[in-house]
């Protein structure tokens, strides 16, 4: 399955969820949430990132976060880390506790952050369980809710020091505003908040969407999912990727799709047309003379083993992308 894109530069705003694996709760009761809080206080401060809005959900979490350094898969890795461990010593259980990578959706926030903190506060009630009562009686559950940021946002003396609710409150005009502003989602119903969601990564409109692309996204620094890919201009002729590289490991093109071809050429070969050419690894295969894809996934895991081992493998591998590169540019 393909990793989700990821875009991180400092300042980034991102809506981040988080679902306990085959749905399974990653909460059992309150002395779990409170933890859960404790590790994700310690780690805002230590990555120095800006937390806006959160839930916790019995198998789920929502978080609304600013990174100040670029550097959320290093936030995101040390607190679902220590919150792992703890939840399984504690409960005696082992293995994953969450499914899959968490999700990210870098956000506009001029146009989105408002809609997207709404969304985020009234999660608790937005089940088959409360779609029957009255936006009264929701109301009542939700502003009761202790494991949300809510709470801070509309009564000043239940705000936390480790949420920062000046942004969203300042974009509607304080405390009593919000609260009605959520009342009428409750009363009217939601927006869809994520139907302008772009790559599975970008929730903006086309030109934050467009500011991304141009900014943050460069060919060659691609990440190793077609999602990502596809933001590139354009992606390169397979033949001409397949030139680039015979010239340079000086392996004749039509030598990579014979069986006993050189590894590394194909190696090479293979991870360049899945970054630069957009094809699935059953497409790079069938160029290269029938491999499976999972054939062609173990040559491109062989081909970074190897480069971890020798130097000269990875200058190769460095001329060959390089060329490559020059090609996108032309």
């Amino acid at each position: 399955m393909a990793r989700p894109l990821r875009i991180q530069f400092p300042g980034a705003v991102y809506h981040l969820m988080c679902r306990g694996n085959q749905r399974n709760k990653i909460f059992l009761d309150s002395p779990d949430r409170a933890h859960f809080l404790s590790f994700l206080r310690d780690s805002l401060e230590t990555y120095h990132v800006t937390l806006y809005v959160y839930v916790l959900r019995a198998n789920h979490f929502h978080l609304v976060v600013r990174t100040l350094r670029a550097n959320l898969s290093e936030f995101m890795r040390r607190f679902n880390i220590c919150y792992t461990g703890w939840f399984n010593h504690r409960h005696q259980t082992c293995g994953h506790l969450y499914q899959g990578r968490y999700k990210a959706l870098v956000v506009d926030t001029d146009n989105y952050l408002l809609e997207l903190s709404r969304y985020v506060h009234l999660n608790p009630v937005s089940g088959k369980t409360f779609q029957s009562k009255h936006y009264k009686e929701r109301w009542k559950y939700i502003s009761t809710f202790q494991w949300s940021s809510l709470l801070g946002y509309v009564d000043k003396q239940k705000a936390v020091d480790f949420v920062d609710y000046d942004l969203v409150l300042g974009m509607i005009g304080g405390r009593r505003v919000y609260k009605q502003f959520l009342m009428d989602g409750l009363k009217e119903g939601l927006v869809d908040v994520f139907r302008d969601v772009k790559y599975q990564a970008i929730l903006g409109d086309d030109d934050f969407v467009s500011r991304m692309k141009g900014e943050f996204v460069r060919p060659g620094s691609l990440c190793e999912q077609p999602n990502y890919r596809s933001l590139v201009q354009r992606p390169l002729d397979p033949k001409d990727v397949l030139s680039v590289v015979a010239v340079l490991t000086g392996i004749p093109r039509e030598q990579f799709s014979l069986r006993r071809a050189n590894d590394v050429a194909r190696g090479i070969a293979a991870e360049l047309l899945y970054r630069y050419s957009q094809l699935t690894q059953r497409e790079i295969g069938q160029m290269l003379g029938g491999i499976s894809y999972t054939g062609v996934s173990m040559l491109r895991k062989r081909l970074q083993n190897l480069m971890s081992q020798d130097r000269s493998i990875q200058d190769d591998y460095l001329k060959a992308q390089q060329g490559v590169q020059r090609l996108s540019e032309e």
